[in-house]
């Protein structure tokens, strides 16, 4: 083997070149806001607004949650929402709004609560109705005891709204 050859052949620009192009031309794409919809099939989504059925309520949780779970929709699919005869169809309510102690101090008090939120789900696809389902979906947060629920109450709502719409999205478009 000579040496010679293939050093020079290594120190070209030529080589780099090759490789440049190769790299290019070699790139995947991927898509990470987990959609998986046939838009050839699939053009449309209605999404009801879930109405408050829990016992205990907080007044502005039911248009948070109904605000985000149709902002997701718009946000990580190209679905036109409709507000009647959708290709998909998303309907429920929020069924339970909850706190309850997690855990217990040294002295016998509540250290910790947890708050939850319950939304039941019914959902269609015109398209396929093997992916038709009815069910539920929870989400919780725990706050010190030490903490009013009224001084945490928006932010913990927040963040479970945010992992509701999520498993929900998950659940109806995302095929994971």
């Amino acid at each position: 083997m000579d040496w010679k050859i293939i050093n020079r052949f290594i120190g070209s620009p030529f080589l780099y070149l090759v490789c440049l192009l190769w790299l290019t031309a070699c790139s995947v794409s991927y898509k990470f806001n987990g959609a998986s919809i046939d838009y050839t099939k699939v053009k449309s989504i209605q999404i009801a607004d879930f109405p408050i059925r829990s016992t205990y309520v907080w007044g502005p949780m039911g248009p948070m949650f109904n605000n985000k779970l149709k902002d997701i929709f718009a946000n990580h699919t190209r679905l036109q929402q409709v507000k009647r005869n959708g290709d998909m169809k998303l309907e429920g309510e929020i069924t339970q709004y909850q706190q309850r102690n997690k855990s217990v101090s040294s002295e016998g008090y509540s250290a910790q609560t947890e708050l939850s939120i319950t939304v039941n789900v019914r959902f269609v696809n015109n398209t396929n109705h093997n992916d038709d389902f009815e069910r539920q979906f929870t989400a919780s947060a725990t706050y010190e005891t030490t903490k009013s629920l009224n001084a945490v109450q928006e932010q913990l709502v927040e963040q479970m709204v945010k992992d509701l719409t999520e498993q929900i999205f998950n659940a109806t478009v995302a095929n994971w």
